[in-house]
């Protein structure tokens, strides 16, 4: 017996759709487990959150930073990655996945002109700055935006 075997007995959970307050004989009947009087039994009780009148937690601690909604995270490559593909080969998103280059392409791939290159490539991506896209071409390569 250890921890990873442990399983509820059966019968003592209960699902989503169980009723409360239908009767002694449900188990869950008069007080419909919310106790006996106080303000947590009674209608309106305060939100989750809610510290009778303090300045809640929420509000007390400083905030920090902004995070934009609309910003997407790219992840950059530089050329010289590309040097592991073998001369006249598609470089896709999908081919550097399967090779170990990418881990998560995240919102997209953008080739980066770092490093050289020496093998004439098909290199599909997000995004291509100047640099890469003439090193690429300059090979006789091609730089395909997808």
């Amino acid at each position: 017996m250890d921890l990873s075997n442990l399983k509820a007995a059966p019968g003592s959970r209960q699902g989503d759709r169980f009723r409360k307050g239908r009767g002694h004989g449900s188990g869950n009947g008069k007080t419909a487990g919310k106790g006996h009087k106080g303000q947590k039994a009674r209608s309106g009780a305060p939100r989750p959150g809610f510290e009778g009148g303090q300045m809640p937690l929420y509000r007390r601690l400083p905030k920090r930073g902004f995070k934009c909604r609309n910003s997407k995270e790219i992840v950059g490559l530089n050329l010289s990655v590309l040097e592991a593909f073998e001369n006249d080969t598609v470089v896709s998103v999908d081919t550097l996945i399967e090779a170990g280059i990418v881990r998560n392409p995240r919102d997209g791939v953008k080739i980066l002109g770092g490093g050289e290159l020496t093998k004439k490539l098909t290199v599909q991506a997000n995004a291509f700055s100047e640099s890469a896209k003439e090193k690429i071409e300059a090979l006789g390569g091609k730089a395909e935006v997808i």
